[in-house]
């Protein structure tokens, strides 16, 4: 019994439900990551993780399913996008998990026992490759290609007939006279090991968005608003079903695949048909040997009941159909040698630790470096240059160190730096943090670039024509050491025109971009500073209680020296604490930061800041927005709720007024039910901004 199914046996019905609503909230988010939005933050092992501790507690306490439970989704609804919705004829289904033998075994157990078949009865199985791309539905009529849907959230996607025009392996028309009168192939949108190599390359010399993996790359590429966009992409497709059919041209769920297969469509090479557990099995070890070599991500292997009526006979239960499941392959491991530890640092000072490798091939891809992530994490494995260690790509994605083979190895013990690596100011870590950070601030070079991105970023002074490339350049150039610096490239006019790549019209944008910022929102100025603890919504807090920047800094000035009352000032605005109070004050007492916050403000001028707010019902009031808002950006949401007066709030609480909950409204709305708090839809918001005036 593992240690989480002993706590389950003893946990009570209130710890139950409480972990349960965290993993459903938890499970939700990265299936919106995910799905949605293309961008995962934990590895597939991780999620299945999550996935396995919901179904345990589920099992356990049935009657505290929610009506929110992961189990009872499938994928994701989609995100607002330009491209139309489309509802699934046939729904889109999951699939249930295993991870070992055991769970195949049970699984193959509970089809014999639903169908009550004799025990000598043979059941065959089939057996392929689960590719890691995007699911996707091609609608075929009279054998010409009608629609093309990704999955969405099972029952609804999104339309992408125009894109996948571009796809080689997708036939727009098919003759075969096989071909019923509309069948709707079903299959993965992918992307090869090295043509992704390929995209992130170009996207690199571009300076454009670099894709954590194949499948995100292939997601991102096909639901482009601009078909021609994903006609640069080299994209692929496989087939493993079919949806809504008038008739199934077989009997069997191989022959109907090799059948699909005839009419043009490339089909898994390792499909075949297995008739016992062990079959499946060595199947299952061959394609996980073979799986380093191949030229695509695969993340398991899938088992399907060959027999058609057997599969009607078992149906579906929640999510996933009884007929089928994936089983899922380890996170691939391989042993090297740490050759040693550099330190980087970020934007905020953080040192980050990354250890540099002998080049090692895990999972397909040449691995040489791996984060280490913090101070900690390097004493906690014991690592040392020189170690021997065992590497895994988390998800397939991202290198981790999961074991040191040499830590009782007679070698000296890292020694975390105290100071920056790259301008030798102090680097500390604040009680309570596990992260060391440098105390240079803008003085130091590592920092400096960062933060200037940052200054110019959207939700700051949001300065159209300096991306990070031009800063890095300009940077080395010597034209841009501080923020102040940005105001003064009016006077660089010549000297940027004679670089590569710049014409007269575009240093005239780019100057025009600049001197539009002259007079800059002071919220947004602030936020720019990149100050720790002093975020976006932060800053408007700040600024609509103290109008002026100097007012504010000397505020914090005072509370830096001990004043009770300006701490109490500042900590009387709902949101700010003493965290909050002390990043301003150690911000502000910084000779170096002085002396650039005074450079810019001899540059810019920031009116006072005044928020206008109209008479509404929500005046003085606190208003939530979760769900997706169809008719509006959050942050428009945002700002349309300080003009009517109300404070936009992340979290509900006893404190929240008002819920504006769209579409995939999840644990928020429940909470706020349970709280006896107002809800109302968008379009209800837009009655009461309208009525405003």
């Amino acid at each position: 019994m593992s240690m989480e199914e002993a706590m389950t046996d003893t946990m009570s019905e209130a710890e139950a439900a409480n972990e349960l609503m965290r993993l459903a909230r938890e499970i939700a988010r990265h299936d919106r990551l995910y799905h949605a939005e293309d961008s995962p933050e934990i590895s597939d092992p991780e999620y299945d993780a999550l996935v396995r501790r919901n179904a345990e507690l589920e099992a356990r306490f049935p009657h505290l399913v929610r009506e929110d439970s992961p189990s009872r989704k499938v994928g994701h609804a989609i995100a607002a996008s330009p491209l139309s919705k489309v509802t699934h004829e046939v729904r889109m289904m999951s699939l249930d998990n295993a991870f070992n033998r055991e769970e195949v075994e049970d699984w193959v157990a509970r089809v014999r026992r639903y169908l009550n078949l004799a025990g000598d009865e043979p059941v065959a199985i089939t057996a392929e490759d689960k590719i890691d791309g995007l699911s996707c539905s091609l609608r075929y009529e009279q054998g010409k290609l009608v629609r093309a849907a990704t999955r969405g959230d099972g029952q609804v996607g999104e339309d992408v007939t125009a894109n996948v025009a571009h796809i080689a392996d997708i036939p727009q028309q098919i003759a075969a006279s096989d071909m019923p009168d509309v069948f709707e192939v079903r299959g993965e949108i992918y992307m090869s090991k090295q043509d992704f190599t390929a995209l992130n390359a170009a996207q690199h010399e571009a300076g454009g968005k670099l894709f954590a993996n194949p499948r995100n790359a292939a997601a991102g590429s096909l639901r482009q608003k601009d078909a021609s966009v994903t006609a640069t992409r080299p994209l692929r497709f496989w087939a493993y079903g079919w949806g809504a059919a008038s008739e199934v041209p077989a009997e069997t769920q191989h022959e109907v695949m090799r059948r699909i297969e005839a009419w043009g469509f490339p089909v898994s090479p390792f499909l075949t048909v297995t008739d016992s557990v062990d079959a499946m099995i060595a199947h299952y070890d061959e394609i996980g040997r073979q799986r380093p070599d191949l030229g695509y991500e695969i993340d398991g292997v899938v088992y399907k009941v060959d027999r058609l009526d057997w599969q009607q006979r078992l149906g579906s239960v929640g999510k996933a159909p009884r007929w089928a499941l994936a089983h899922k392959f380890p996170a691939e491991r391989a042993e090297t040698t740490l050759e040693a530890i550099d330190i980087q640092v970020g934007r905020t000072g953080k040192l980050t630790p990354v250890g540099r490798l002998a080049p090692v091939l895990v999972g397909g891809v040449t691995v040489t470096n791996v984060t280490l992530h913090n101070r900690d994490e390097i004493e906690r494995l014991g690592v040392r240059p020189g170690d021997r260690i065992v590497i895994q790509r988390a998800g397939d994605v991202i290198p981790q160190v999961v074991e040191n083979l040499t830590r009782d190895a007679d070698r000296a013990p890292f020694v975390f730096p105290d100071n920056c690596p790259e301008c030798e100011s102090e680097a500390v870590a604040e009680e309570g943090e596990v992260d060391v950070r440098c105390t240079g601030g803008l003085i130091c070079p590592a920092q400096r670039t960062q933060r200037l991105e940052h200054f110019v970023s959207r939700k700051a002074l949001d300065i159209e024509g300096l991306g990070s490339k031009t800063i890095a350049q300009f940077f080395a150039l010597g034209w841009l050491e501080s923020p102040a610096d940005i105001f003064r490239l009016h006077q660089r006019r010549e000297e940027i025109l004679a670089l590569e790549g710049w014409q007269d019209k575009s240093v005239d944008n780019l100057l025009a971009a600049v001197e539009e910022k002259r007079a800059p929102d002071a919220a947004r100025l602030l936020f720019g500073l990149g100050i720790r603890h002093v975020g976006e919504t932060t800053s408007r807090d700040l600024m609509k209680n103290f109008h002026e920047l100097p007012v504010l800094r000397d505020l914090a000035d005072r509370a830096r020296a001990g004043e009770d009352e300006a701490v109490q000032e500042l900590t009387s605005i709902d949101g700010i604490g003493e965290t909050v109070v002390s990043a301003l004050g150690d911000f502000f007492h910084e000779p170096h930061n002085v002396s650039v916050w005074e450079d810019l403000l001899g540059e810019v001028s920031p009116p006072r800041y005044e928020v206008e707010t109209l008479d509404s019902p929500v005046a003085g009031k606190t208003v939530v927005f979760t769900g997706k808002l169809e008719t509006m950006s959050r942050d428009e949401a945002k700002a349309q709720a300080e003009r009517l007066g109300a404070k936009a709030a992340g979290t509900v609480s006893a404190k929240t007024d008002l819920l504006v909950a769209g579409p995939g409204a999840g644990s928020k709305l429940k909470k706020a039910q349970e709280l006896g708090i107002a809800v109302i839809d968008e379009a209800g918001w837009a009655e009461i901004v309208a009525q405003a005036g």
